[in-house]
């Protein structure tokens, strides 16, 4: 989808080809169809370990997320696609206490991870919820092993060069499937040796086709952030420590050459995409090129022009 706009994204995230759901770590991502309940059976067992002491602490247990599960099903049973706090309200009214929000949030991604619920269309700006059942129609099953190894496949040609603990970072496995996934494909895979790693990608780019220098305006919850264990190879101490300071005013990642190179804000308005940009140090006349180059790529993206800050 490297030409798709925003706007299309939408549209297939409406029509159901994009679901966003809990799976791998424990955070929301987007699968498609074809893989939501696989990816599902994998990892969520994983998930749910680690939201042990959360499911503890808010006194949430089996019989209480089967009573939730029953009451979300009825409510969105016969192609209803419905937001959360409109869910909140069915519960409550059926008598089961969600005031609290992070019970709530707690009580949705269970419900997810059990493949009850995924996405529905957006409704303006907020998310609804559908019945999974409902959403995708059925396909054949894959047993663990299968999953396992086709995981693992996906994550290093796409994401390579990566190690086995960037893998189990990743997707929540423990590093023993980990390297049961990898000894699997790694008659697929070649390695490259550095800073002291072995690492594991689908195909060395020959230099010659690379183009440098490269920009790209990253999210900072992009792949290329969030998908690695180690980041150490991204930008050097003084820009992790930069990164670190910044905090919860962290929004996103400029890179060049697969370097941090700093941040940027945006602002959307009817007619325009406001973008501020915040470098850590100078640029030369190439590198500035291909910030703006990427800057644009995005108001493209947005079908909007751009206005710099």
């Amino acid at each position: 989808m490297q030409q798709a706009t925003d706007a299309e994204i939408d549209q297939s995230f409406a029509d159901g080809e994009i679901l966003r759901t809990h799976a791998l770590r424990p955070t929301w991502h987007f699968v498609t169809p074809a893989d939501i309940r696989w990816i599902l059976a994998l990892t969520a067992p994983r998930v749910h370990l680690a939201n042990a002491f959360m499911y503890r602490k808010l006194e949430l247990d089996g019989e209480f997320f089967k009573r939730c599960n029953t009451v979300l099903a009825s409510a969105l049973r016969g192609g209803q696609q419905l937001t959360r706090d409109e869910l909140r309200d069915i519960l409550d009214k059926s008598g089961i206490a969600v005031s609290d929000n992070l019970r709530m949030a707690y009580i949705m991604m269970q419900a997810e991870l059990d493949g009850l619920i995924c996405s529905g269309a957006r409704r303006g700006r907020q998310f609804t919820y559908a019945l999974l059942e409902e959403r995708v129609p059925p396909v054949a099953t894959m047993d663990r092993q299968t999953a396992l190894v086709e995981l693992a496949r996906r994550y290093f040609a796409s994401r390579g060069p990566a190690t086995v603990q960037d893998f189990a970072k990743w997707s929540g496995l423990t590093i023993t499937d980990a390297n049961r996934g990898l000894e699997a494909v790694k008659g697929y895979l070649q390695t490259e040796t550095a800073y002291g790693q072995v690492y594991w990608l689908a195909e060395t780019i020959a230099a010659s086709q690379e183009l440098s220098p490269s920009a790209h305006m990253l999210s900072i919850y992009d792949e290329y952030i969030s998908g690695y264990k180690d980041r150490s190879t991204m930008g050097n101490d003084d820009i992790g420590a930069r990164l670190f300071a910044l905090g919860n005013a962290l929004s996103y990642i400029a890179v060049i050459d697969g370097q941090i190179v700093g941040t940027w804000k945006r602002k959307l308005t009817k007619n325009a995409v406001i973008v501020e940009t915040n470098l850590f140090s100078s640029l030369s006349e190439a590198e500035d090129r291909a910030v703006n180059a990427a800057i644009q790529r995005y108001g493209d993206f947005l079908n909007l022009p751009v206005v710099a800050a």
